[in-house]
Parts: structure tokens; sequence; C-alpha cells
């Protein structure tokens, strides 16, 4: 079993993950974040001494990160090792925003090698598990420019710092609990208030981010927004190809399908490798018992119920 690791961040939020952790009180703050598969470390300025966002085993005498290291193919397999080597190739969180994240984009594959020297990029999909009933407004996400946007125009916004058009340069989407969005690297996005969600991502912590000051009022400083890259480079990172919001719709809300249903359990595929090769997501909702099989390496999170 791996121990969940709460995780600083820009952004204030983590309220409802109290709850699901069973905490004595709840409240929002800047651990809105439980990286719950994690061998990656977050990347916050100012907190390079401490390593956050690697997750230890249950017992935390050791991580899971050293687990693997030691036992890579034993692991994760050997079709896996040999293609990623050490590399779980994934990380998972679960999130849970107070307030609006700032307007950010991850790089794709390409941009990460480029730029960061990485092999992965940082392509995340989101599959929404509650919503606030208490938030100022409806739960909802930006994702992607609208048609005609252009590098000229984006790099405007952020000289001005004008982030009311910002957002409006970006697809506005109320979500509901049980949806599930693909954000593609290169992709501008903002998670909004009120969402508690499922993330599975690249295993990175590459976040370009365009507001220098969150809604809440933090500061966020000039290495968080273009990290290390430089103001001039974290502009390549952005796709500017827009889309209507029919098309967006139809491209990065993803359907759920059903793998199979019996009297013992029900089996959902909520992202797979038709979609993205960074990952997949399944739902089980188990009645009486069920038998986990995979080729490779899986996951497993219980959100609800024992057993």
């Amino acid at each position: 079993k791996v121990k969940g690791e709460r995780v600083w961040r820009t952004y204030i939020g983590g309220r409802e993950l109290d709850k699901l952790q069973g905490l004595d009180s709840y409240k929002d703050s800047h651990f809105p974040e439980l990286w719950m598969f994690s061998t990656t470390k977050a990347n916050n300025t100012g907190r390079e001494d401490i390593e956050e966002g690697i997750c230890y085993l249950e017992d935390e005498l050791t991580t899971l990160k050293n687990l693997i290291d030691n036992d890579p193919i034993g692991m994760l397999g050997e079709i896996h090792y040999k293609e990623y080597g050490e590399s779980m190739g994934i990380l998972i969180k679960l999130i849970d925003s107070k307030e609006r994240l700032t307007v950010q984009v991850h790089p794709d594959k390409e941009k990460a090698m480029k730029l960061f020297k990485s092999r992965f990029g940082k392509t995340e999909c989101w599959h929404i598990l509650g919503v606030r009933e208490d938030s100022d407004e409806p739960p909802h996400i930006y994702m992607g420019f609208k048609e005609g946007i252009t590098k000229e125009v984006w790099e405007d916004c952020f000289k001005r710092q004008d982030y009311k058009a910002m957002l409006s340069l970006m697809h506005k989407v109320e979500v509901r609990e049980g949806e599930t969005y693909i954000i593609y690297g290169g992709v501008p996005h903002a998670i909004g208030s009120g969402c508690m969600l499922l993330e599975v991502q690249e295993p990175t912590d590459y976040t370009i981010r365009v507001e220098r000051v969150t809604p809440s009022g933090f500061e966020i400083s000039d290495e968080m927004c273009h990290q290390g890259i430089g103001f001039e480079k974290m502009f390549d990172c952005f796709d500017y190809e827009g889309k209507s919001l029919k098309d967006v719709l139809q491209s990065w809300y993803l359907k759920t399908k059903i793998i199979q249903e019996n009297s013992s359990y029900s089996l959902y595929s909520l992202i797979d490798y038709d979609t993205t090769t960074c990952f997949k997501m399944e739902k089980i909702i188990v009645y009486d018992n069920f038998k986990v099989e995979d080729n490779g390496f899986s996951c497993l999170y219980v959100l609800d119920g024992s057993g």
C-alpha cells in the first residue's frame, strides 16, 4: 500500500481531500493536492530543499521510488521496463480547488525534450469526482484557445496581465460529477473553483503560468511562471490552433465506455490508448468480487467502500 502525499501548490483548496482522508478538521490551504502514486518530485520555487511529491509506502520506511529502483522489472513488468526503464511513466493525483487555478500550459513530449531535456511532457486527464455546492459559481474548467488567437495576442495579454482577457480567449465549460476530459500537452487550461478531480498525467511537474497573481492574491515568482526556460521561450509551449466549442467538446470530452457488466462487478473505460498512448484509466464498481489482471502494472485507488 502507498501513502498519498499532500503537496504545496500556488492555489488554495484541499478541504474535500481532508474529508476524504478522514481528518478531524477540514480546511482549505496551500495543500490542495494528494499525489497518490508518485515517483516525481514537485517543482516548487523556494521549497527546493523539501522533497515533496514522492510517495512513501504505508509503513513510511521507504519510498515508492526506492521500491521500483531496487526491482524495476518485478514492480513494473518486463515490457514496461524495456520501454520506460525505471520510470512508472505516470503520476496520479487527487485535486480539490477552492479557487480557480492560474491559466497555464504544459509541454508536449517534443517541447519537453527541446526545452527541458525530458522524455516526458505533461499530457493529463481529468475525471471529475465531485463539485462543491457552496462555490460562488458553477464548477467549471477552461481549456483551449478559441479560433483566431495568435501568439502575439496571447503575449500581449501576459505583458498587460489582463486576466479577464486571457480567460475570454479560452473556452469555459461547466463540469459535472462523472465527466472525463483530456488535456493534451500544449493546450492552455485552468481548473475552475469548486472541482474535485482525479488527474492522471505524464510524470513531470512542468507548469507554465501566465498569471503573476492567483485569484486569492498569492504572488507567483518568475521561476514558477517560466520554469527556468525564460519568458520568451515559455510561449513556445502553447498550441495556438484554435477550436470551436463544438470541436473542443468533441475532441477532449471523453464518453465513458462499458467494458463489462455482470452480477459481480461493472467495469468502465474512462480513457484508453485510442485517445493517448500515455495512460489509460478504468472505473470499477464491485458488487461481489473482482480480480485485477494486467500485462503491465496497475495503480488501484479505492474511493468508497471497504473489502
